[in-house]
């Protein structure tokens, strides 16, 4: 089939064949077809899937997917009774594996899937990869559409440069929607919708102070216990909650509540579910053959072929389409090291050096930078996150200074390193203090953001509140000591639901949240106490201004390691913004504690995680501090404070 060379329509330089059930057509230029090969068509979502379009005066649906393999491809449907080469596609004539063509009168919301005879006479029927909108599971065929949405966000848009830059705030909390809250939690199938939680999940993410949320994967996914990260639509949010406008119309909701939406996206791997990717064709066509590169040995689900320009476009085309269609303000990448390491999981023998004998996957590395270049060059106001869990170098660094270009990285060490001496009895802590301050040795080196994610309470890892030590009071106490810890340690944070509240119970995707607790003052207090410090953070420039730089957090006192007391100074931009953080890792309260502070004369206690209203004893606080100077020259300050058991002060 020959191509569109000018701004003219197809039909007014070729001859359509309107006798047939599927007419001639195509929207590919010589240069799509050229960009695609190239792996840098980063717009195929204009062009290929299901687009409902006018030829000569008919209505109908133009098709185009990619079957290099294939020998037939015909659109299947109820709409012609699911008969196979009833509708055939043509193939184009350019070898570029592309099949196309334009069924008239195809109605929007029609299912479809497309009948491929491929490799060695293989027939599958696989569901559309660039569908916008998908069946409701268990059903798995695409649905014809065409999103029409009229956006109220102009004001957010237009100001979230400031919102989403690395010098703002950044408190998010990470949803999966579906468990979140339930109509029925005891009905793992009743969900509430997209425009449901628009009155749900809205108002509560605004109230408690966060940012900015995270939800985990939304795009179409066949198995709920995947969490969504076992992906076959990557241009659909999923059908569970709604069609595409309504996840826009919640996009919307969080943006004129001033949150920013950040969505979990996965180009590391894919099901094998016979509706998917897998096998498209007959053999492998989206992931590698060579099974030592194919294969996800966790996640028994298979691996891009990024070699492969025609699936780099289709990547990078996804990660675009959800800027630009959805307006969404982030993305975490999943499972970035995976996609990075050749020998990822995989024991000695399993896997193959590149061609310089190191472990890196030099295409795979290629696609990453094109991805972050890309979506900085057309979305220069968002954020790209790397979930990446290794000591591979410059992940949050430009590409130009040899970097990854994502904005910035999990600190995973942060996270295993903090909960594992939480964890201990706190007369052991003095002993483990280097595993408390390691992470200031190297939070210089990344944009960090702290997480203590779904992954942390899961699995038989028990809920936070269960991590920490000692009697129900000091439970709470302890895990109010690490949330301060956390939002006044440099770099964002990012707090999955249910440790807010501090859950009693591990995630579980089939129920919903225990919010039944909040009826008890403890959980109540927990809640309040994490709403405070999302407030408190977002209201204190010397906790975001400089939080990616060293100049931003200086050491006070790590010479009480037998007393478990901890003090270090986050710092703004302007020294008065400066903040004087003071933890108290043991159950024993400590009265004219002394320390010792160059610069402010005068200090106000601005937060205490003790206070009454979060469940803590509110009987040690600091109502006038006072000061005494120790070295003029220097100007090096005694301050005499008074420190709650297990508490964290932050003075202003």
């Amino acid at each position: 089939m020959t191509t569109i060379n000018s701004d003219k329509k197809y039909e007014e330089i070729h001859f359509v064949d309107t006798s047939k059930p599927v007419w001639n057509y195509s929207l590919l230029s010589e240069q799509d077809i050229q960009n695609y090969q190239w792996g840098t068509h980063y717009s195929l979502y204009e062009k290929f899937g299901s687009h409902q379009v006018e030829v000569s005066g008919v209505t109908g649906f133009y098709f185009a997917v990619w079957a290099p393999n294939a020998t037939e491809v015909s659109v299947i449907g109820n709409f012609n009774h699911w008969k196979m080469g009833a509708h055939p596609l043509f193939v184009r004539l350019d070898n570029s594996g592309i099949w196309e063509g334009f069924i008239p009168h195809f109605k929007k919301g029609e299912v479809y899937k497309y009948h491929i005879k491929g490799f060695r006479g293989i027939e599958t029927s696989k569901g559309d990869p660039f569908a916008n909108f998908w069946e409701h599971k268990p059903a798995t065929a695409s649905i014809s559409w065409k999103m029409e949405y009229e956006w109220k966000d102009k004001s957010w848009m237009s100001t979230r440069k400031k919102n989403n830059a690395l010098d703002a705030p950044w408190s998010v909390y990470e949803v999966q929607l579906a468990s979140w809250m339930r109509p029925d939690k005891n009905n793992e199938d009743a969900y509430n919708t997209y425009l449901q939680q628009i009155d749900l999940l809205v108002p509560y993410v605004k109230e408690m102070g966060f940012t900015h949320i995270e939800l985990m994967p939304v795009m179409e996914h066949p198995f709920d216990g995947s969490w969504g990260y076992q992906g076959t639509g990557f241009f659909a949010p999923t059908s569970r909650f709604g069609p595409p406008e309504d996840f826009m119309a919640l996009v919307d909701a969080f943006h004129n509540a001033g949150i920013g939406v950040i969505l979990d996206w996965v180009p590391s791997h894919f099901p094998y579910d016979a509706h998917g990717l897998f096998m498209f064709d007959g053999t492998h066509t989206y992931e590698y053959a060579d099974m030592r590169k194919g294969f996800h040995p966790d996640w028994n689900s298979y691996i891009f072929n990024y070699k492969r320009g025609e699936v780099k476009s289709f990547l990078i085309s996804s990660a675009r389409f959800w800027f630009d269609k959805f307006h969404i303000d982030g993305i975490r990448v999943d499972a970035v090291s995976s996609i990075l390491q050749l020998d990822y999981s995989r024991e000695e023998g399993e896997w193959e050096p590149n061609e310089y004998g190191g472990n890196g996957n030099i295409e795979a590395i290629a696609f990453v930078k094109d991805l972050n270049e890309t979506i900085y060059r057309d979305f220069p106001d968002v954020q790209t996150i790397a979930e990446e869990a290794t000591d591979w170098p410059q992940i949050s660094s430009p590409t130009f200074a040899g970097g990854m270009g994502f904005g910035m990285k999990w600190m995973m060490g942060w996270m295993h390193d903090t909960l594992s001496y939480f964890k201990m009895d706190p007369y052991f802590r003095q002993f483990n203090q280097d595993k408390f301050s390691f992470s200031m040795v190297y939070f210089k080196d990344e944009n960090f953001m702290l997480p203590l994610s779904h992954d942390e309470v899961v699995h038989g890892k028990s809920p936070m509140i269960y991590k920490m030590p000692g009697d129900d009071w000091q439970k709470f106490a302890n895990l109010r000591l690490l949330y301060t810890y956390m939002f006044t340690h440099p770099g964002a944070k990012l707090l999955f639901m249910g440790n807010e509240i501090a859950q009693t119970s591990e995630w579980n995707y089939k129920s919903e949240l225990d919010w039944f607790l909040l009826q008890y003052p403890s959980h109540k207090g927990m809640q309040e106490c994490v709403k405070a410090l999302n407030h408190f953070y977002a209201g204190s420039p010397a906790l975001y201004e400089l939080q990616f730089d060293p100049g931003g957090f200086e050491w006070i006192d790590l010479n009480h390691r037998a007393e478990g007391v901890v003090v270090y100074r986050r710092k703004g931009k302007k020294p008065e913004n400066d903040l004087l953080i003071v933890l108290n890792f043991t159950p024993l309260v400590r009265k004219d504690w002394k320390i010792y502070a160059h610069g402010k004369e005068s200090w106000k206690e601005v937060f205490n995680s003790d206070s009454k209203a979060f469940w803590g004893t509110g009987d040690v606080f600091n109502p006038a501090i006072e000061t005494k100077i120790v070295d003029k020259n220097t100007g090096l300050y005694e301050i005499n404070v008074h420190l709650p058991a297990l508490g964290a002060l932050v003075f202003l």
